[in-house]
């Protein structure tokens, strides 16, 4: 039998069957209505006339059919909803209705109760609970076309209890806080004040802080008893704000101190309410106690604090200026040191020359010119002297060649204090304060010495009238803030301290005092290169030097110079062999500067040894593939194109083990011997004596 939407819907009214009568079902897995089984439509009859929300989840899609009830259950997602399969329209719990789907298509119910759905319906609330109840929708012959949900929906209930729930638990945490504050001190004790039977009870708490007896408080005590604990300069402020307080009712507030039983005081804040008769009396007074005893110490700490903040600031201010200066300071000495380091270099270079071309004339002049002897001799002395200003700012630039080894300060300064003493005359005092146990240190013995001689100079010059000069050592540690401020690893340093009690310096003064050329004295009295020496050479060792000084008061300056652990048996130093003459070594001499190349030359063939000479690196490699194996090279360090070093190692890789010198006027990296020399090389400074590097050569020679 055709049935259709009229004798379907027979009887019955609203907008769902207005929708259902409307909607195009033969184009959804249904088909028209006309094809519907009898269970189908008899359970879309029941349905519409319920009044309780419940849907039909139609077929192996699960096509919604649902009541009026239903939709107002799905929100603003009705009617579009409607005829759509249950996953397209509730998206958001797919997998659950492809379950129930699943289920009634196999025959079988099922329920859910205060079941949690995350359903998004506009209008609505979103997270969603509710009891489900399903039953397959089956025909006479057993067979099922889908499931019917009954819906009943519990999310206000659920909201309720939740909220219910979580009123609960936060009294519970309240009650948990307010037990822990009181255990732990925070709240001292709790009181209520009978007005007008002058009753103040309180808990064990409150009496312990009033110093009364807990049993006494818990029956009731006078208020004058109370408020006999609280501080005399407090208590007149107390009293007039409780006054206040019972005329008006309403909330209580202060803070005062409160006598404990050793007799001192702490801080409380008291916190309660006036309560008051129909007729405007007062009658109770609860609240509670507070302890603010670390507060009010730290507010009185803020205080304090707050009013040495100007004073602070402005240290903070100074010691970034001065942290400042101390870099335009390192800048500027360190620019002069480039300028006068290079300007060093090649003076030392055109000395080499000069001495050199000196020494072979008095060599080959006849004795019996004794005139000219002396003439010659004249300009040695004055071209050592220039060797000796290039030296020192070589010191200054810390371009020098240091020969560094461990080095015993404390001998050092015995071993120089009788030169000390005669360079300071008898009307200056020399006293020594040398620490026992001193450390050791790594520096260059002669050069300090002559740092030691350099400060003494200095420090007589600025005591004419006599005066007292103390050189003092000792151990000490440079801390992370002050050796950064020093331009230094931060860690153990040996100290030497050199202090006058002569006319002292300006601040000025004391800006320029470590530059070269920079002197305060007349003219033809002083070169300026003391001080810079000093500095240069101690910086050059990985210390610091730091002065102080107030005019008309005296200079101290202080000579950090780093630790090196290791004994002081292991410090003795080898003296250097004295040469006689070669005995027919071969020795390659590699010098770009071709006039000390040739004295070089000329002076060495006259001692014995066999000579080939070259003016760079590559020119020497050349020679070696043609010549027999060396017992020597001689080369400047700072040769155009390959340097001395790395000429070294080219020749060592074709003669291993061959001994190198080194000569420099100065080179960047070898400032410090250590670490630039390998095994059986040494290095000799420009400009030198002949008979000095005839001394140098043979004691390298005579090692093997």
């Amino acid at each position: 039998m055709m049935v259709t939407e009229t004798c379907l819907f027979a009887g019955q009214s609203g907008d769902i069957v207005e929708l259902i009568r409307r909607f195009d079902w033969a184009g959804t897995p249904l088909g028209p209505i006309s094809d519907w089984p009898d269970v189908l439509i008899s359970s879309t009859r029941l349905i519409l006339s319920s009044p309780t929300p419940i849907v039909l989840l139609c077929g192996a899609r699960g096509v919604l059919i649902y009541n009026d009830a239903y939709a107002t259950f799905a929100g603003l997602r009705h009617p579009q909803i409607f005829g759509l399969p249950a996953e397209d329209a509730w998206p958001e719990i797919a997998d659950w209705n492809r379950h129930v789907i699943d289920m009634g298509m196999a025959g079988k119910s099922m329920s859910q109760e205060n079941l949690y759905l995350p359903l998004r319906r506009p209008g609505l609330q979103d997270d969603a609970w509710m009891n489900l109840y399903y039953n397959p929708l089956l025909d006479a012959a057993g067979q099922s076309h889908g499931m019917m949900c009954i819906v009943v929906e519990t999310t206000s209930q659920m909201i309720v209890t939740q909220q219910r729930a979580q009123a609960e638990a936060e009294l519970r945490s309240a009650n948990e806080r307010i037990e822990l504050a009181l255990d732990a001190g925070a709240v001292l004790g709790t009181w209520v004040w009978d007005i007008p039977n002058d009753k103040v009870t309180g808990d064990e708490r409150f009496a312990r802080a009033f110093s009364a007896d807990p049993q006494e408080a818990g029956h009731g005590i006078r208020f004058d008893v109370v408020t006999s604990a609280i501080h005399p300069q407090d208590l007149p402020r107390v009293r007039t704000l409780i006054e206040q307080t019972m005329q008006t009712g309403g909330a209580y507030r202060t803070e005062y101190r409160i006598r404990k039983p050793d007799g001192s005081y702490r801080w409380i804040e008291a916190n309660g309410r006036c309560e008051l008769a129909a007729d405007g009396t007062p009658l109770r007074f609860p609240g509670v106690l507070i302890d603010i005893d670390a507060h009010k110490a730290t507010e009185l700490a803020l205080r304090q604090l707050t009013q040495t903040l100007e004073e602070r600031v402005g240290e903070a201010v100074l010691q970034r200026v001065q942290a400042e200066e101390q870099l335009r300071q390192a800048q500027k000495m360190e620019a002069i040191g480039q300028l006068t380091g290079g300007i060093a270099h090649d003076f030392n270079n055109l000395l080499a020359g000069i001495l050199g071309s000196l020494e072979l004339i008095k060599r080959k002049l006849p004795a019996e010119n004794p005139v000219l002897s002396k003439f010659i001799d004249a300009a040695i002395v004055s071209a050592n002297r220039g060797a000796s200003l290039t030296h020192r700012l070589l010191a200054f630039a810390r371009r020098q060649s240091l020969d560094m080894r461990p080095v015993e300060v404390n001998k050092l300064v015995r071993a120089t204090e009788e030169l000390l003493a005669r360079t300071l005359g008898e009307h200056i005092r020399l006293i020594t304060g040398l620490a026992d146990d001193l450390w050791l240190t790594r520096s260059d013995g002669h050069q300090l010495e002559n740092a030691l001689l350099n400060l003494a100079i200095n420090a007589r010059d600025a005591m004419p009238h006599g005066g007292e000069l103390r050189i003092e050592t000792s151990n000490t540690h440079l801390g992370e803030s002050l050796a950064r401020g020093y331009q230094v690893v931060a860690g153990d340093y040996l100290l030497i301290t050199v202090s006058d009690t002569g006319s002292g310096m300006s601040q000025e003064i004391m800006r320029h005092a470590f530059e070269p050329f920079f002197t305060t004295k007349p003219i033809g009295q002083g070169t300026g290169l003391g001080l810079s020496m000093v500095y240069g050479f101690v910086k050059q060792t990985g210390g610091y030097l730091h002065m102080d000084s107030q005019v008309g008061r005296g200079t101290t300056l202080y000579l950090y110079l780093p630790r090196l652990h290791m004994e002081p048996d292991t410090a003795a130093q080898v003296d250097p062999v004295q040469a006689p003459r070669g005995t027919g070594e071969r020795i390659l001499v590699v010098e770009d500067d071709r006039v000390v190349r040739m004295l070089i030359v000329e002076v060495l063939e006259e001692l014995g040894y066999q000579l080939m000479q070259a003016g760079d690196a590559q020119s020497a490699l050349g020679l070696l593939e043609q010549s027999p194996p060396l017992d020597l090279l001689l080369t400047d360090v700072g040769l155009p194109g390959m340097s001395g070093r790395q000429l070294a190692d080219a020749v060592r890789q074709r003669q291993p083990g061959l001994k190198v010198l080194f000569a420099t006027g100065y080179a960047e990296s070898a400032e410090v011997r250590d670490g630039y020399l390998d095994n059986g090389m040494e290095m000799i400074a420009k400009p030198f004596s002949f008979d000095a590097l005839a001394a140098k050569i043979k004691s390298m020679l005579g090692d093997e």
